[in-house]
């Protein structure tokens, strides 16, 4: 047991960064998105 807590406490982290990391680009991909519309609003 002891050997695997060192392993599952890294897999763990590694999980939880990727989520995270996942939800920081697609917050990224949005704020793109939204000032691109903007750009697209203010030439009409």
């Amino acid at each position: 047991m002891k050997k695997r807590t060192p392993a599952l406490v890294l897999l763990s982290l590694l999980t939880l960064s990727l989520l995270s990391g996942c939800n920081t680009v697609r917050g990224a991909g949005q704020d793109v998105e939204a000032g691109g519309e903007a750009i697209q609003r203010s030439t009409y």
